[in-house]
């Protein structure tokens, strides 16, 4: 009995280490989620928000997105890569629109997702007379895209890019048509004084 109470602490004193890493490792990644005042996630566009999320279709599909989802409030597009063989990669954009006042509020979340190749060889049985089936190392490959890691960019380069990219689908504000300029007024004409007229009188200037 003694001999086994011994053998406990250092398991016991493992499994301690063992939590306390854990709990260091989901406290690193907490703390670098600062939820701080940045907008490298969200911009305030002009308009409501069907017209902001009808650009955010349009600059997906210029830049050769296919649309999962597309509505007056929300927008969703991925984008395929393959940078070997057998790795896989997908970009997932997920768009949100809200009204803020007379404008509109766009969300834009980026996930990427990366696949490997993963091969199952499957073996091929063949019947033996009286030993019934027997499996033989030869047959087909059943390979399959297995998803190994899947994060959110973060890097704020990329959404100022789209936003900007956004920012060419937005209807261009109306111009005002310019107010005609008023004809300038014609001054009064000046009024003519009348001079009285010399009366000539036919009076001899001697009975004047």
């Amino acid at each position: 009995m003694r001999f086994r109470r011994v053998r406990s602490i250092p398991l016991l004193a493992g499994l301690a280490a063992l939590t306390a890493c854990g709990g260091r490792a989901a406290d690193s990644t907490l703390i670098r989620e600062s939820f701080d005042s940045g907008d490298t996630y969200s911009r305030t566009v002009p308009g409501p928000p069907a017209q902001a999320c009808e650009a955010a279709r349009r600059t997906l599909l210029s830049q050769g997105y296919a649309i999962a989802r597309a509505g007056d409030d929300a927008v969703e597009g991925n984008k395929n890569f393959q940078p070997k063989d057998e790795e896989h990669e997908q970009l997932v954009l997920r768009i949100s629109c809200a009204p803020r006042g007379d404008q509109a509020l766009v969300f834009v979340s980026a996930v990427q997702d990366r696949y490997a190749l993963k091969k199952s060889p499957t073996s091929a049985s063949v019947g033996v007379g009286a030993l019934g089936s027997v499996s033989l190392p030869f047959g087909s490959n059943d390979d399959s895209l297995v998803k190994v890691a899947s994060s959110t960019v973060q890097d704020a380069t990329f959404y100022r890019r789209f936003f900007e990219r956004l920012q060419q689908y937005l209807p261009a504000a109306a111009v005002p048509e310019p107010t005609p300029a008023a004809a300038p007024a014609t001054a009064p004409a000046a009024a003519v004084e009348a001079t009285p007229a010399t009366v000539v009188s036919d009076t001899p200037a001697s009975l004047r």
